[in-house]
Parts: structure tokens; C-alpha cells; sequence
């Protein structure tokens, strides 16, 4: 399960940027066809974030589709595959969403 490696890196990532400030919430963007698996994200992330300051923190994951644009006629295509084709029958298409692994937000703890 690749996904407890890149929970790990995440929770790096985000506490790094925190700065030793406590994180309530983590936003992340996980495309369709990312090959990342968001129940196991959430399900590796509370123990990932145990004993640091991301302990407690909401995950917020928003599951973004594949698109694609035909290379052939210009049409934006929604996809359910990697192997789809565009209404035009070609298959030659260009991914513009769908891959992306990305820490969309984070929020920070008020500091009184």
C-alpha cells in the first residue's frame, strides 16, 4: 500500500510548513486516475498524524475527474479510463485533470 508512504509525506510536508503551529484541517485534491486510493489516505492519516501538529486534524479529500482534451477536433472529454475515446473516435487524447496528488489547503490553530 503505496498510499501509508505518501500519507507520511504529506503529513511532512504540511507540518513542515505549519512551523510548529497546531493544523485543524488538511484539504487534499486526489485525482481519479491517480492510482491513490482516498479511503486508504483516510485511513492511514490519524495514525500518520499522531505526535505531531497535525494530531486531531480533519482531512478533507476532494476526488477530482479525469479530462481529457482530443488532440484530433479540440473536445474536453470526461473520463471513466485511461482507455476512452473521444466522441470523434479518436483516441488520441491529452490529460488536463485527473492525475494530480495536491495539498489543496491547510488551517491553522488561531495563535491568541
Amino acid at each position: 500500500m503505496h498510499e501509508l508512504g505518501l500519507t507520511q509525506s504529506i503529513v511532512a510536508i504540511v507540518a513542515e510548513q505549519a512551523a510548529g503551529r497546531k493544523v485543524t484541517r488538511v484539504t487534499l485534491e486526489i485525482g481519479k486516475l491517480s492510482a491513490v486510493m482516498p479511503d486508504a489516505i483516510r485511513f492511514c492519516f490519524d495514525v500518520v498524524a499522531q505526535g505531531s501538529a497535525l494530531e486531531g486534524a480533519v482531512l478533507d479529500i476532494i476526488e477530482i475527474p479525469a479530462r481529457a482534451r482530443c488532440k484530433d477536433c479540440g473536445t474536453e472529454v470526461t473520463l471513466a479510463t485511461a482507455a476512452h475515446r473521444c466522441s470523434c473516435g479518436s483516441q488520441r487524447l491529452e490529460m488536463v485533470a485527473g492525475e494530480e496528488l495536491n495539498i489543496k489547503s491547510m488551517e491553522l490553530e488561531a495563535v491568541d
